[in-house]
């Protein structure tokens, strides 16, 4: 029987056929463009000195904005967000605050507490919650106390400033709902939860992003004051690519206009463009210059200003509205009578869109609507049978996810040229960063890591995001791992790129995993087999695959490198540079990352093949490349040595030196676990309706006598033979999970770690010219400084592996049946079989996450606000990664991107 489709399903669908532009606005502009690649102009690449935060105000930024709870169009020419001024603050609020990567003792960090509460999926409902401290905000504080911290403590927050005692801040909550695609109502609630009254200065705003100061495009949109509704003021708002817009605010604020646009003479001891420029707003609000705002009332920046005073517990609600009708045509004056809609396309007012002048029930009833139909869609992605406190992670995470999106714009011949308008970049740049990418043009929403800390996409954990993703919005998972293999995202040599600080850099080849992944999941969610998006997919994967195997595969041997592979300080030496020994290494996980790759190839092509039997040849030359991988990582011929050390029943990267020795570099690490993510079971059924694969598949088995090491036949269903193909064999399986699932090695009460926990009393080490490399377990913040140090993969839990364990367990499991069963923990004494195994590490990780018997939530750690505070416990943060040994979360805290995968094993495996 087919699911009865939700309103918000609908839209969906509206959005997917193009009959309605549900997802033209969004939660698309960045938390941070100052301090990135896009808009560093300097001779040595030195990003975050090049635009800081204290220019971010001043300075119009080149290829992107930012903001506070902001949404903006799908390419980023209207912008909307909130600023705020407490009364004591040296700026105003108009952005978050953090540590540049040289400020921080662990590299940079945002130094804020906001929460991305909820969002469907065409954001047809947003929330998220800004915390703003009463007391001055400690800018200098923060950087001084971290600047004069070693490695080895932990990170100063604003917590630790005591800015939130006796809980003297705001609550500032704010919210989107949309009456129609081009119709959108606004609230911002502001609460004071301290003890005496408080005064707040709210400024919603809306810019344009400055596209006509670079000397390329010189038209200028304009937003200027207007007629208004009874009952509040409003700003006509025009750009010469989507016509007229309103901007209406309920009450009578005061609107302030300005220009986007550089304060020279404030930056830079030069003149001015104009007189009134980015930075107005805060002359006007902090210091009282009213000069500093255009009396003409019209500008490319604006604001509606509230002044607040707020009692104890009092709250306040602003409402505004973002419409294409015109006020005064849809005020309702007779009864049951629309008003007319200026924008092309629309002629009367829609049903339940309340008038221009109706900013009370009207108003409030589509909140209401909005609010009840995002429940709904999410009451069927989510089972009734969780917890409410499991049911609101997965609801976070999805929030966390759907407001990560981004509009991401960088092209980068334009940004190494230089614009007419602006000096020349230094010719230096033609011999750094980026500059063998000169075909790469961005300009879409992207999905995002954090749009904080990482505001730029990162190839392989958008394969990650997408996976969640793909549970409640196939579309948006599959257009972006589409966009990725574009030919102006692709390199011309089929390398995808990697992130915006080095592209050239390689992440690990998920992609086609992710494909087949999300394949999967909307034919199951959804109903329908996208086989178009899986042969596109599979078409730009061929190229990119080819790279790997000429530029990875250097020797021919199907051992391949990679360098750090996302795995950033994981190693004794930093594996993306040259090696202090001389040589190179043979990595473990750079070949396992590729024998996986195979099997995801192989499986895509044996699916595509079903109905096009030209994929059986290219299938076969999958298996065959398989086979030979897993024969080369456990026996490299003509090399002696495989990756397998037999006696420690481990994989190790090999260091083969110039001098033809070749040496184990024997660190437990999670780069050992890695081959158990390269398996696949082929069904007979499958195989029996493919016969030219399986006589090609025959003939190898026949004509290849180690073939069996690595292909397993033991099983037969009712349908004939199975057939397990893995990197890591029955008997090295065994032997890896007894040291995975020994509690005192990579076991955690919160998943598998990282780094064993060996290696806190065994640290590994290597002497190289009297200098001394040494991997200690770390199970929180790094000490080294590889990388910016903001990263460790040295003992603590990362979801994107943990989500590939307990899948692989899963399919080895499909296999093996219940027969095959494992100490778990190991030396326990208690027998598991593989998916009990794979559905406990899942709890594990869930749990970090949700509420314990004792009521508080490990993720938190020791920050007792989070614990147990009514306005702060139920508030997540998905951090980047997790402590080793007790949960808490480090690194990123708006990681949701591939930490969201909490969603995906609360689904999959309940709590």
């Amino acid at each position: 029987m087919a699911r009865l489709l939700s309103k918000e399903d609908q839209r969906l669908d509206e959005d997917r056929a193009r009959k309605k532009y549900w997802k033209r606005w969004g939660p698309y502009l960045s938390e941070r463009q100052w301090g990135t690649v896009r808009e560093d102009y300097s001779p040595g690449g030195t990003a975050w000195e090049s635009f800081p935060h204290d220019h971010a105000r001043s300075r119009a930024y080149r290829w992107g904005e930012d903001g506070i709870g902001g949404i903006s169009d799908r390419h980023q020419l209207i912008c909307f967000g909130v600023a705020l001024w407490n009364g004591r603050d040296p700026i105003l609020k108009e952005r978050l605050f953090g540590l540049t990567g040289n400020q921080g003792n662990h590299g940079e960090d945002v130094k804020e507490y906001y929460f991305y509460q909820d969002s469907t999926p065409t954001h047809s409902y947003m929330r998220m919650l800004y915390k703003y401290p009463q007391a001055e905000f400690p800018y200098t504080r923060l950087v001084e106390e971290n600047r004069r911290r070693t490695r080895e403590q932990p990170e100063f927050e604003l917590l630790d400033a005591g800015v939130f005692a006796e809980d003297r801040y705001f609550d500032i909550f704010v919210e989107y709902a949309k009456a129609d695609v081009e119709d959108i109502l606004i609230k911002i609630t502001a609460v004071n939860r301290g003890p005496e009254a408080a005064m707040l200065r709210v400024l919603p705003s809306l810019w344009f992003r400055n596209t006509w100061s670079w000397g390329r495009d010189l038209r200028r949109p304009n937003a200027q004051r207007a007629a208004s509704v009874p009952g509040s003021v409003c700003a006509e708002v025009e750009h010469w690519r989507y016509g007229k817009r309103w901007l209406l605010c309920a009450g009578q604020p005061e609107l302030l206009f300005t220009q986007n646009e550089t304060d020279s003479a404030r930056l830079f001891q030069g003149k001015n463009r104009t007189p009134f420029v980015k930075d107005a707003f805060h002359e006007y609000v902090i210091r009282g210059n009213k000069s500093a705002v255009n009396p003409q009332q019209a500008g490319t920046k604006m604001a509606a200003y509230y002044p607040l005073e707020l009692g104890p517990g009092q709250s306040e609600t602003l409402k505004l509205r973002l419409t294409d009708m015109e006020p005064l045509a849809s005020m309702e004056r007779t009864p049951g009578v629309a008003g007319i809609i200026t924008s092309p396309g629309h002629d009367e007012r829609k049903e339940g869109v309340p008038p221009a002048n109706d900013f009370g029930a009207g108003f409030d009833n589509v909140f209401a609507l909005r609010q009840k139909e995002g429940d709904e869609f999410y009451a069927s992605r989510v089972t009734s049978e969780l917890s409410d406190d499991a049911k609101s992670v997965m609801r976070q995470a999805f929030g966390g996810l759907l407001w990560s999106k981004q509009f991401y714009h960088y092209d980068v011949r334009t940004w190494l040229e230089g614009d007419p308008a602006g000096p020349p970049p230094p010719p230096e740049r033609w011999k750094g960063r980026n500059k063998d990418w000169t075909h790469l043009y961005n300009d879409d929403v992207v999905s995002m890591p954090d749009k904080w800390e990482y505001p730029w996409y990162a190839a392989w954990d958008l394969g990650f995001h997408c996976i969640s993703i793909a549970l409640v919005d196939p579309d948006f998972a599959k257009e972006q791992l589409i966009l990725l293999l574009r030919e102006w995202y692709m390199h011309p040599n089929g390398q995808l790129p990697a992130y915006e600080w080095a592209f050239g850099d390689v992440n690990p080849p998920v992609h086609a995993w992710a494909a087949w992944r999300v394949y999967k999941i909307e034919r199951r969610v959804r109903g329908v087999a996208d086989r178009g998006f899986l042969e596109k997919v599979f078409h730009k994967l061929l190229l990119n695959f080819t790279w790997w195997v000429n530029r990875k595969d250097p020797d021919g041997m199907n051992i391949f490198q990679g360098g750090f592979l996302g795995l950033d300080n994981i190693g004794v030496f930093d594996r993306s540079a040259p090696l202090p020994t001389g040589g190179h290494l043979e990595q473990s996980d750079g070949t396992s990352w590729m024998g996986m790759y195979c099997l995801n190839m192989l499986a895509i092509a044996l699916e595509l093949a079903k109905e096009d039997p030209a994929y059986e040849d290219v299938a076969s030359k999958f298996f065959e490349h398989f086979v030979n991988i897993a024969h080369a990582m456990n026996d490299m011929g003509t090399e002696g040595i495989s990756l397998w050390d037999n006696e420690d029943g481990f994989y190790y990267d090999v260091l083969h030196l110039p001098n033809g020795e070749d040496h184990f570099l024997k660190i437990r690490s999670m780069v050992g676990l890695i081959p158990l993510f390269a398996v696949e079971t082929l069904e007979p059924e499958i195989v029996d309706r493919l016969p030219g694969f399986k006589r090609r598949m025959q003939w190898f088995i026949d004509n290849h006598a180690d073939v069996p090491e690595h292909i397993e036949m033991t099983q037969r269903s009712a349908r004939g033979v199975r057939r397990l193909l893995s990197l890591a064999n029955r008997r090295q399986l065994k032997r890896i999970l007894c040291r995975m699932l020994d509690e005192t090695e990579f076991l955690s009460p919160y998943g598998v770690r990282s780094l064993s926990r060996y290696h806190l009393d065994h640290p590994y080490e290597v002497q190289v010219n009297d200098h001394i490399s040494r991997v200690d377990y770390e199970p929180a913040e790094s000490t080294s400084g590889l990388f910016g140090g903001n990263s460790n993969w040295r003992g603590p839990i990362w979801f994107p592996l943990n989500y590939l364990l307990v899948e692989s367990l899963q399919k080895y499991h499909h296999y093996y049946g219940e027969d095959f069963k494992v100490e778990f923990p190991s030396r326990a004494g208690n027998e598991s079989d593989l998916w009990e195994v794979a559905a406990e590490i899942s709890r594990r990780l869930v749990h970090i996450f949700v509420r314990g018997k004792d009521g508080r939530r490990p993720v938190a750690g020791g920050a007792e606000l989070f614990q147990s505070d009514p306005h702060w416990k139920d508030l997540l943060l998905f951090y980047e990664y997790f402590h080793g040994d007790n949960g808490a979360g480090i690194g990123a805290s708006h990681q949701t991107g591939w930490t969201g995968l909490v969603a995906k094993l609360i689904e999959q495996s309940g709590e």
